[in-house]
């Protein structure tokens, strides 16, 4: 009865603050909104408040609370951005969980809105879910919880509460599925993401292995928790004493179901940890290539190192440092190991003493760090990674997409340099490179673009970003005012001598305008498309700069991606294929641009458009300026025109177009 009666108190206090905001005149209407909102904040304690809220959302909407605000527009709404909100505190997290009610009411027919379909409202909601199951599950991450106060994790698992009664999560499970295969198919060299996903699935959602639709949510969670039908109901400790029963042929086929399990998804259980390091102690030596599923090329490249491959893995490889078995298989594979420097520089690495500070940043790095694995082993286990996943770096929540590019080129193309970088960073905490003759120490000059370094990344980013962020703002800072892009200059210097001299941009420094874009999209062309260049294909990664743009193509900013090669895919249509480092390739840019990750021809860590596609979000490049000039009049009318179409109806809206002709 006094809850009966609290409640009706409660939805008569909330009903009397929004007759007052919806009456209220401009003057009044800001301090009746916040009024509204803090009943609002009040009533998200319970899941009754939540019903009371939900049933006026109509209201609530009508009267105007999301008017001149990003919430204005459902239909522009991204549900990526709503777990970063929700973090934020009142009145931002307060008025996302009321646009996140609204679109439930859309999607349920409870409330009806001209812009968005019920749907599409409810397709929205489930991205919602999918996107902050620590949330939905009250287990948030470790950042969340120094973050928000009680009552705001409370409020907003909360709201995952009712949402998920509501949508159930039933109803999401071909999402979360599909959300796993395509994190798992761009094989980031960060893994803790779809772990995670697994591990609250695994714990929270009933699966029945009768059921289609749960089998692939199932496979997911085997090849973390029962790789092998040998680890079902073991304890790590009770496999290491099975294996010594199990005879040679017996090792042959457990180490070919754990590899197995490996490359499926590219994620590897502590199990096979276990089982590695078994055989190289035992000395089933030939057994090893098998259980990292080597190929004949990367087992003859074991067979060649097999002492040296033996004392690396033993000293680095643990089972809460077991991800780095699949880094190291696909080093084998591309041939890295084979480079005398490498084994070198893996090799000093493994006797280095660690600056603290970097050694602090590393621990933070790896979220749950075990005293049994030293920072020296996460260092290195995350270069296996690296070094063996050069297209799976990211930049996790940081603005240091210049950082995470280059750290992936140089595991490409220069592995040794990137190796003896790690090194004399993680000695020093400091790093120093040549800019026009002169050095710039990143310890003797100002902040780069982060501010507050966001740990979520692997061992080598954090280790080297936070001088590499320093020394390329200092470069820039360096190369301005000399009315071009200072990444003309700053590109070779920073990452190397391989980046080719000459340089196009879009964008006009004297007027503040984009001058020639035929004449730019022609030497695009000219670069690097086959048909046009005499079917020459790129031979290094080449640092483009994109323009980033909404759902709805409206200019956003500038990103750094590297444009690694122009293929024809599949069925026959030539795409750009390009690392974006910012943790995610897939992205909905407007124009029905979305750029794919898989099932178009894509490598492990690639995204790809249609190349006019790439092209048109393109405003920087690197190319031959001795080759171009004799191919710029192959490109035809009508492929410039269609780049030129989709650029000046999107970003280029934000820009003067002008026709005068350049010297390219």
């Amino acid at each position: 009865m006094v809850d009966q009666t609290l409640t009706e108190n409660n939805n008569q206090k909330l009903q009397e603050l929004l007759n007052e905001f919806s009456e209220a005149t401009s003057l009044t209407k800001p301090e009746k909104a916040s009024r509204l909102m803090g009943q609002i904040d009040v009533l998200t304690d319970s899941m009754e408040g939540y019903s009371l809220i939900y049933n006026s959302i109509g209201d609530i909407s009508e009267a105007g609370i999301f008017e001149n605000s990003p919430w204005a527009d459902p239909a522009k709404l991204v549900a990526a951005l709503v777990n970063g909100t929700l973090k934020s505190g009142h009145p931002n997290s307060t008025i996302e969980l009321l646009s996140e009610l609204r679109l439930l009411a859309i999607a349920k027919g409870d409330y009806k809105s001209g812009k968005i379909t019920a749907e599409e409202a409810n397709n929205f909601i489930q991205e919602v879910i999918v996107a902050n199951l620590e949330f939905v599950f009250n287990e948030p991450l470790e950042e969340t919880r120094l973050i928000m106060s009680d009552h705001e994790l409370h409020k907003v698992h909360n709201l995952f509460r009712f949402l998920s009664d509501r949508i159930h999560l039933d109803d999401v499970k071909e999402t979360l599925a599909e959300e796993l295969t395509l994190i798992c198919e761009q094989r980031p060299v960060v893994t803790e993401k779809q772990r995670k996903i697994i591990a609250l699935v695994k714990e929270k959602i009933e699966l029945d292995p009768n059921r289609e639709e749960d089998k692939k949510l199932l496979s997911f969670q085997r090849c973390i928790y029962r790789p092998t039908k040998n680890t079902v109901g073991k304890s790590t400790e009770q496999y290491k004493k099975l294996l010594l029963s199990l005879n040679n042929t017996e090792l042959y086929l457990e180490a070919q179901e754990m590899s197995q399990s490996m490359l499926e998804y590219g994620l590897v259980s502590q199990y096979h940890a276990v089982l590695l390091t078994f055989l190289i102690e035992g000395n089933h030596l030939q057994t090893v290539p098998v259980c990292m599923g080597l190929t004949p090329i990367g087992e003859t490249r074991w067979n060649e190192h097999t002492t040296y491959l033996s004392d690396i893995i033993l000293k680095t490889v643990h089972i809460y440092n077991a991800q780095c078995i699949y880094g190291l298989a696909k080093m084998l594979e591309n041939g890295v190991i084979a480079r005398e420097a490498v084994r070198s520089g893996l090799s000093n690495l493994m006797s280095i003493k660690i600056h603290p500070k970097v050694e602090e940043r590393i621990l933070k790095s790896t979220k749950n760090p075990h005293q049994a694995v030293s920072a020296r082993q996460y260092l290195v286990g995350a270069l296996f990674r690296i070094l063996g996943q050069p297209l799976g770096v990211g930049q996790g929540n940081n603005p240091t997409c210049q950082s995470a590019r280059g750290i992936s080129m140089w595991s490409q193309h220069a592995p040794a340099k990137l190796i003896n970088m790690v090194q004399t960073a993680a000695v020093t905490n400091d790093l120093s490179f040549r800019f026009e003759g002169q050095e710039i120490k990143a310890s003797e000059i100002g902040k780069g673009l982060v501010q507050n370094l966001d740990h979520n990344l692997d061992a080598v980013s954090v280790t080297l970003v936070p001088m590499l962020d320093r020394v390329y703002n200092e470069m820039m800072l360096r190369g301005s005012g000399r009315a071009e892009d200072p990444h003309k200059w700053v590109n070779p210097a920073l990452y190397g001598q391989w980046i080719q001299i000459g340089f196009a941009s879009a964008y006009d420094y004297f007027s503040n305008a984009i001058v020639d874009f035929d004449g730019f999209v022609k030497v695009f062309y000219a670069m690097c498309h086959p048909e046009y260049n005499g079917g020459h294909h790129l031979i290094y990664p080449n640092p483009v700069g994109i323009f980033i743009t909404s759902s709805k193509g409206d200019m956003l900013g500038f990103h750094a991606v590297s444009l690694l090669r122009v293929e024809k895919d599949p069925t026959g249509q030539y795409r750009a294929y390009f690392l974006n480092p910012n943790n995610e390739g897939r992205q909905d840019w407007g124009q029905k641009i979305k750029p794919s990750v898989f099932g178009k021809g894509e490598k492990h860590g690639e995204s790809s458009l249609p190349i006019h596609e790439f092209a048109a979000r393109t405003y920087a490049f690197h190319f031959n300026d001795l080759e171009a000039e004799s191919k710029l009049d192959n490109i035809p009318l009508e492929e410039i025109q269609k780049v030129k179409t989709l650029a000046k109806d999107s970003w280029g809206k934000s820009y003067t177009w002008l026709e005068i002709k350049k010297k390219w």
